[in-house]
């Protein structure tokens, strides 16, 4: 029996999705992953981490003094974590309780970013990806802010994403139990800007915060 691939989806396997427009649709839907590696020393460590998806590839950014950027890039194996929750749901039992969610992990490798411009782009395409047309909106990185950061390119040599979606999957001994079940949808919601304390008089929320709130 051949061995699995280690980006195939082993439990609940009608859940996989392999193609890259579900991948890439749900990596562009999230801001936060989770980076996992291990130390020289063989700890296995898993960080929290801002990224943004540019093509194929995950952009990671951080300081040059970080243990983590410069681990990661040295090429080391790598694996990230994306996952986003839509709801909660409710079973009769306990057992069947479960939620909705989507998911990617990815496996590759990350190289730095070494060349200014290429990295001051990167650096722009990652704060659109967070909030489309700030960029635009405000000054790009200068010499010494460049100099201070280290800026990962992450390939994405193997993915799979996982979707739950749906309601409870009861047993059907539990049919008549007079207990209410199905589903609380979540979805991420933004508030009101708030100024900054030393906010420049005079300016107002620019465009890309309002779309934000609607």
């Amino acid at each position: 029996m051949p061995t699995p691939a280690r980006h195939e989806v082993r439990r609940v396997r009608q859940r996989a999705r392999y193609d890259a427009a579900s991948i890439h649709a749900i990596l562009d839907a999230a801001w936060l992953c989770h980076v996992a590696f291990a130390a020289d020393e063989g700890q296995p460590f898993v960080i929290p981490m801002l990224y943004a998806r540019d093509g194929d590839t995950l952009l990671l950014h951080g300081s040059i003094a970080s243990r983590l950027m410069r681990t990661l890039g040295d090429g080391v194996r790598a694996s990230i974590a994306v996952t986003l929750l839509d709801g909660l749901v409710f079973a009769r039992s306990h057992f069947h309780h479960s939620a909705n969610y989507r998911s990617v992990v990815a496996f590759g490798r990350a190289m730095p970013v070494t060349d200014a411009d290429e990295k001051a782009a990167a650096l722009a395409r990652f704060v659109d990806a967070m909030i489309p047309g700030r960029a635009a909106e405000s000054r790009a990185a200068d010499r010494n802010e460049l100099a201070a950061t280290m800026l990962l390119r992450f390939t994405i040599e193997d993915a799979s994403a996982k979707v739950r979606e749906g309601g409870p999957k009861d047993d059907p001994a539990d049919a008549a139990l007079p207990v209410w079940s199905g589903v609380v949808p979540m979805a991420l919601a933004y508030g009101e800007p708030i100024v900054a304390d030393d906010a420049t008089p005079g300016v107002d929320a620019p465009a890309s915060a309002r779309r934000l709130v609607g």
